[in-house]
């Protein structure tokens, strides 16, 4: 026990206190804009909705998960990436048995209920991901190059992101892309590459389009660049939460309606506000001037993170 505690003090010791206070201080916005977008429909008697009691809870499990991982160094957990790597996997294969779809979405299958809780297993493959994928390149970092060096990583990348796709999950499959390009740009993969890539997504988009592509997921590309494609009444109905969360972001001008007080966010207007479309909550109660605020301290965050990763002893840590 008392090998425990000097443990815990060394650290208290090296953790970097203001990244951890700025990633709170975020969080506890997060939790207050949650609330102005749920608090409006609230029955009598209730002080909060179930969606700021989940994050809030979600949140006190991930700073108890941040103080065990800090009990081990990297390079210990980083040891274990095939079974990381493993169980993510299990994971997103289990959702093609046992997945349940979100409300109004029956083609996607990206969550696993557990009672009254749900959980996406995506999210935990972004982690193992992360991790098998930073291992890989360190074990070709002499040959990283290598032609087939490049296709054994981009079939690693695919595998991930494929099963995303297929679970119908488009939005975390762009999230993952993006992961993908920052590691190997990262990792000092040749450019020349990044174009054969651009490329062969290219020559794939067909086949992921008629392959891959539920017909909701086609509507929503067809209803931003090609609205002419859909009847009148489908183009409202899929672009009707982008337009509204663009009439409530606009509504807040230069300084915002005030926390609490926006028209669109207190009448509900905004679909899932107080998930995918919480942005609008900032818009519209904080305007102009509180969006880039938010975007300036994120910003910091990313930034600071960055600078503390080029600390690391190793490549896979960095």
């Amino acid at each position: 026990m008392r090998t425990f505690f000097n443990r815990l003090k060394i650290i208290v010791k090296e953790t970097n206190k203001t990244l951890f206070l700025m990633c709170l201080a975020l969080t506890a916005f997060g939790v207050i804009l949650i609330h102005s977008a749920t608090v409006s429909q609230l029955a009598e008697g209730e002080l909060i909705s179930r969606s700021v009691l989940t994050t809030v809870i979600a949140t006190t499990v991930g700073i108890i998960g941040c103080i065990i991982i800090s009990l081990f160094e990297h390079d210990f957990i980083v040891r274990f990436w095939p079974i990381i790597g493993g169980v993510s996997l299990l994971l997103m294969l289990s959702l093609f048995v046992f997945g349940s779809s979100p409300s109004g979405r029956d083609d996607a299958i990206s969550w696993l209920k557990f009672g009254f809780f749900y959980f996406q297993p995506s999210e935990l493959l972004k982690v193992g991901f992360t991790i098998t994928f930073s291992v890989h390149l360190d074990n070709v970092k002499n040959e990283l190059n290598k032609f087939s060096n490049i296709v054994y990583l981009g079939l690693h990348a695919a595998l991930a992101i494929g099963l995303v796709i297929a679970t119908g999950d488009l939005g975390s499959a762009l999230v993952f892309m993006v992961m993908t390009v920052g590691l190997l740009f990262l990792a000092g993969v040749q450019l020349r590459y990044f174009a054969m890539g651009g490329a062969a997504v290219a020559l794939a988009a067909p086949i992921i389009w008629y392959e891959f592509l539920s017909g909701f997921q086609k509507q929503r590309f067809l209803a931003v660049y090609a609205p002419s494609q859909l009847t009148e009444s489908t183009y409202k109905t899929v672009i009707y939460q982008q337009q509204q969360g663009l009439s409530a972001i606009g509504a807040g001008r230069l300084t915002g309606q005030g926390l609490f007080n926006g028209t669109y966010t207190q009448a509900h207007l905004v679909p899932e506000n107080q998930n995918d479309m919480i942005f609008s909550v900032v818009g519209e109660e904080l305007g102009f001037i509180g969006c880039v605020a938010l975007l300036l301290f994120i910003l910091l965050i990313v930034l600071k993170i960055v600078s503390i990763g080029k600390m690391a002893s190793n490549n896979v840590g960095r």
